[in-house]
């Protein structure tokens, strides 16, 4: 329809307009070249397609509960995951595909309330689709070809700079999960 302005050039005249699954509309030819930058709406950050996960061959993650509280949720106990990505051989998502990298032990933290069980299971569905980590340099070591975070923030520490308390944490890390389209 002519009435109708494309957000990305802001022209309500020419072009193609389609509609993405969340209902946003665009030219055809804008929308195409946005999705090739970012899978995913770029108003609402609905995803498009199938997000690409780094499966990392023979990865695990487990959980138990600790009876201590975390900062800031004294009165519940604590879900502490572990994740395990042993070594392996890059595949075509990563940087050096063929390559060897190295794996990681990580440790999680959440609290054993409604909003965190909530984002554990976030998780959970996140780690199966190959969201949690990829290949890359460590931001930490600068060393190349190791797992590292894939920009879903956890709490690896009780206390501290990686610990709580942190009143935002939760929200921000379903933030993170849905940017990833796990919601």
């Amino acid at each position: 329809s002519s009435n109708l302005e494309c957000v990305i050039c802001h022209d309500t005249e020419t072009g193609l307009m389609v509609s993405l699954d969340c209902g946003h509309k665009y030219h055809q030819t804008c929308v195409k070249h946005a999705l090739k930058v970012k899978s995913c709406c770029p108003i609402c950050g609905y995803i498009v397609g199938v997000p690409k996960a780094d499966i990392l061959e023979g990865a695990t993650m487990t959980h138990s509960y600790l009876d201590d509280a975390l900062p800031g949720y004294e009165g519940y106990d604590t879900i502490k995951i572990k994740y395990h990505v042993p070594d392996g051989i890059q595949g075509p998502n990563h940087p050096n595909p063929g390559h060897v990298y190295t794996g990681t032990y990580r440790t999680g933290y959440l609290p054993n309330c409604t909003e965190g069980i909530e984002v554990f299971q976030l998780l959970r569905k996140a780690f199966d689709a190959g969201l949690i980590f990829t290949v890359g340099t460590s931001l930490t070591t600068g060393v190349p070809n190791t797992v590292v975070w894939n920009d879903i923030h956890h709490k690896t520490d009780f206390t501290g700079t990686y610990g709580y308390p942190d009143p935002g944490y939760l929200t921000r890390v379903k933030e993170d999960l849905k940017a990833k389209g796990v919601y």
